[in-house]
């Protein structure tokens, strides 16, 4: 049974809008919106719409014996997203009804199997995954941007897995043979080859119309009287054209759609049916091999590529821009990307052909080829800017593909070992949950401070490396470091600047640098009694010199200093030689201090770098007011599996003894927090 494989196919490229040279550097969006919006639009209405509503008119009216494939590029695609919505619907509408196949091609319309294979296979790849999501298909047999084909890209697109090749039945490469037959690719011989007939496709997409063709007016029953004369061994007859010719080239007043309608009902009654291209490849049987050295095309008499490619203009453009193309796949770029699809449409290297003379062209929008040229590299020159500034042309291409390769694959890692971290903490924290420790001590009227610690393992990111007599230290680390109420003392300890801030137990918890926590402590502020016989009340007994020289008297802030002649300075003196003569506190609105209880009593070590026991101390006593020479640093721990809780900033001598001053912490370390009023209700310290 002889059948018609009927192939219609819809493309537009975005157009550029008219780029001077000074705008390059300046101006990055290249594309005439007004322009492409009213070509696609007009287009849309005059052929693409009434051209679908009839496919799916003649699908019904044959019972669903009608057939056709079709071919949407993606930047066509792209612009009836934008601006005819109303055709994808349509689209997806005649998918449904099973009788329409959609094709593969480039996504750009591009001239790029003739420069670059790797680019080219994306663009396939990216071409089909957008039929598949608009339409839920995956192409089985590819057409190339314009027919063009050859021996090299019949192993591309036989690599890539597809069944057949749509091209054109060109004499030079048929000689003497008919098209109307299906072949093989002799470069990959079990590649398909449906050839189009040119006869038939010219009577409907460039004569139809034509008053003055020999055979005008032409009907559907003349028509398949024509097919149906050919010999009865020639299985298949392809009809392949631009969707334009239907509507645009051809216009609705001359009947063509009327034409269409009826062409189903004639091929039925003449034994004829019609084929989808993947139904031709697979139930048809080829007769011989073909061989194409050299890419064709079914544009002009030649059916070759010089169309996009026959003058020094066109090639310059081409090969600027692909140039480019291992560095633009580098490239994450969203809009460098778009750019690069849109800039390779074959409509922009048609629009410089000098073939048809130097003047102005009826497709295209430019007074002559080379207005064309300077426009397109104009916006190029931008473009290779651009792309550029991300890769500099001083990287060689293999270097920079390199490096690229191994900062993704380290980003990978990187990634899934995050993955496992974060997955490992929430087990650890799951597990521990339960041992979390309190020690609670005095509970009397207004402030209360709960820090939860767990013991965990140092972590790296101190900044030098402990010695590890200190890592067996056990004191508290941290306590209200940054609250006003508690300052700086000179007892041991190590520094957490820098740290970040986590939330722990809804609590604000500012994180030590080495992974050490404290017990869990309550402070209490004591109910003063009345009096004023007391001096400044200190939080730390051995207070020395700070980085800042402004001082201020602290204490019970809930009231003005005394005057410098209370009771207690003359009567017990000043303690702290530093701090002579500063005005005091009433010491008799304050007696009472913190008591600390640890679970764990601190263990005699081995002395440190920075430890020197004082006379008739303690092993674990330092030295009165010594510097710490060997606090955490950026190098190894000295003991990794050691574990470590220190006591910080003197806490042994916190509000010992009253009627002190204090030096000031630096104000640019303090964490202001609000203490409430309201007896037993105070603003937790970390509630923020």
């Amino acid at each position: 049974m002889k059948s018609i494989c009927l192939y219609l196919q819809m493309h537009q490229p975005f157009r550029l809008k008219r780029y001077r040279f000074f705008d390059i550097g300046r101006d990055h969006y290249y594309y005439d919106d007004f322009a492409n919006d009213d070509v696609i639009t007009r287009i849309a209405r005059n052929s693409y719409l009434p051209t679908v509503e009839t496919l799916k008119e003649m699908i019904e009216s044959s019972d669903k014996k009608f057939k056709v494939a079709i071919s949407v590029s993606g930047v066509v695609l792209e612009q009836l997203e934008m601006y005819v919505p109303e055709l994808i619907d349509a689209l997806k509408e005649l998918a449904k009804t099973g009788c329409v196949e959609f094709l593969s091609e480039t996504y750009a319309h591009s001239l790029v199997s003739l420069s670059d294979i790797e680019e080219f296979r994306v663009q396939v790849k990216e071409h089909d995954e957008k039929i598949y999501a608009l339409f839920g298909q995956k192409p089985k047999v590819f057409r190339n941007t314009e027919l063009i084909f050859s021996d090299e890209i019949a192993t591309m697109v036989a690599g890539m897995g597809f069944k057949g090749v749509i091209t054109e039945g060109a004499k030079h490469i048929l000689g003497w043979k008919s098209p109307n037959y299906l072949y093989n690719s002799m470069a990959a011989p079990k590649l398909k080859m449906l050839l189009r007939n040119e006869k038939f496709t010219d009577d409907i997409a460039r004569r139809f119309s034509d008053t003055e063709w020999s055979e005008y007016p032409l009907n559907a029953e003349k028509y398949i009287s024509w097919i149906a004369a050919t010999p009865a061994e020639e299985a298949v007859v392809n009809i392949f054209m631009n969707c334009e010719a239907l509507g645009e080239a051809q216009p609705r007043e001359s009947g063509v759609f009327e034409f269409l309608k009826a062409l189903p009902q004639y091929a039925t009654a003449a034994g004829i049916g019609f084929i989808t291209p993947t139904e031709a490849v697979t139930k048809l049987r080829s007769v011989d091999a073909l061989a194409v050295p050299y890419p064709m095309s079914w544009t002009d008499e030649a059916r070759d590529v010089s169309t996009w490619l026959g003058n020094r203009l066109q090639n310059e453009a081409f090969h600027k821009l692909y140039a480019l193309a291992e560095r633009v796949r580098m490239c994450e770029d969203r809009r460098i990307k778009q750019d690069w699809n849109y800039l390779q449409a074959s409509d922009h290297f048609f629009f410089m052909s000098t073939k048809y003379g130097s003047g102005k062209s009826a497709y295209s929008p430019y007074e002559s080829p080379y207005d064309a040229f300077t426009n397109y590299m104009n916006v190029l020159s931008d473009f290779i800017v651009r792309v550029e500034e991300q890769y500099p042309t001083q990287i060689e291409n293999e270097e920079l593909n390199a490096l690229l390769t191994t900062i993704r694959n380290q980003a990978g890692e990187i990634e899934q070992l995050e993955k496992e971290l974060k997955s490992a903490r929430n087990e650890k924290q799951t597990a521990r949950a339960p041992k979390s420790k309190t020690a609670k001590v005095v509970k009397e009227k207004e402030l209360k401070v709960e820090v939860a610690v767990e013991d965990v393992k140092p972590k790296r990111t101190c900044k030098r490396s402990c010695k590890k007599a200190d890592l067996h230290e056990i004191r508290l680390v941290n306590v209200l470091k940054r609250h006003r109420l508690l300052t700086d003392g000179g007892g041991k300890c190590f520094q957490t600047h820098g740290a970040a801030v986590i939330e722990l137990d809804d609590r604000g918890q500012h994180m030590a640098v080495d992974g050490i926590q404290t017990q869990l402590v309550d402070l209490q502020l004591l109910q003063g009694i009345i009096g004023n016989f007391g001096g400044n009340g200190t939080v730390a007994l051995d207070l020395r010199e700070v980085a800042h020289t402004l001082e201020k008297a602290v204490g019970n802030t809930r009231r003005a200093a005394g005057t410098r002649g209370d009771l207690d300075r003359a009567v017990l003196g000043e303690r702290n030689a530093q701090n002579v003569g500063t005005a005091a506190h009433d010491g008799g609105k304050l007696l009472g201090g913190v008591k600390l209880q640890l679970q764990h009593h601190a263990e005699a070590v081995a002395q440190g770098g920075a430890q020197l026991s004082c006379a008739r101390g303690r092993a674990d006593q330092r030295e009165f007011g010594q510097i710490d020479a060997d606090t955490a640093c950026g190098r190894a721990l000295a003991d990794d599996d050691v574990q470590r809780v220190v006591l910080q900033g003197g806490v042994k001598h916190l509000l010992h003894r009253a009627g002190k001053t204090v030096d000031l912490v630096d104000e640019e370390h303090v964490t202001l927090r609000k203490v409430g009023e309201q007896c037993r209700k105070v603003a937790l310290l970390f509630n923020g």
